[in-house]
């Protein structure tokens, strides 16, 4: 029971950690970036006026991510959230992890992010 107790703790902390460097404005929003084991969703906001520019998930390009395993569809997640973006015309964003490591995954929506064309 503690050892479940304690990486919870962890894990807030690293996302605390991380929150208080970060904050989306309209000129640099936030790129912020949740996976479950299943799905990973990716979100662009504006923290200035707390709304939610962009979003995108696993779930919506599931069609496309049939044929892929779950790195790839990230991958394919950040390019089209990119893509995305800048029709809105957002060209930079700052890149939340949240309590996730840099690696795997989000990893690959960051990448994917700039390859899209988006400055992370």
């Amino acid at each position: 029971m503690a050892k479940v107790v304690l990486r919870k703790n962890n894990k807030i902390r690293r996302k605390l950690r991380v929150r208080k460097k970060i904050f989306g404005t309209s000129k640099k929003p936030r790129l912020s970036v949740y996976r479950t084991n299943k799905y990973c969703y990716g979100q662009i906001i504006d923290d200035s006026k707390g709304v939610t520019l962009v979003s995108l998930s696993l779930n919506d390009i599931k069609k496309l991510h049939k044929d892929k395993n779950k790195m790839e569809a990230s991958f394919e997640i950040g390019k089209i959230l990119a893509e995305k973006a800048l029709e809105k015309k957002i060209k930079t964003a700052v890149f939340d992890r949240s309590s996730y490591y840099y690696h795997g995954r989000i990893k690959q929506i960051a990448e994917g992010a700039r390859e899209g064309g988006l400055k992370l």
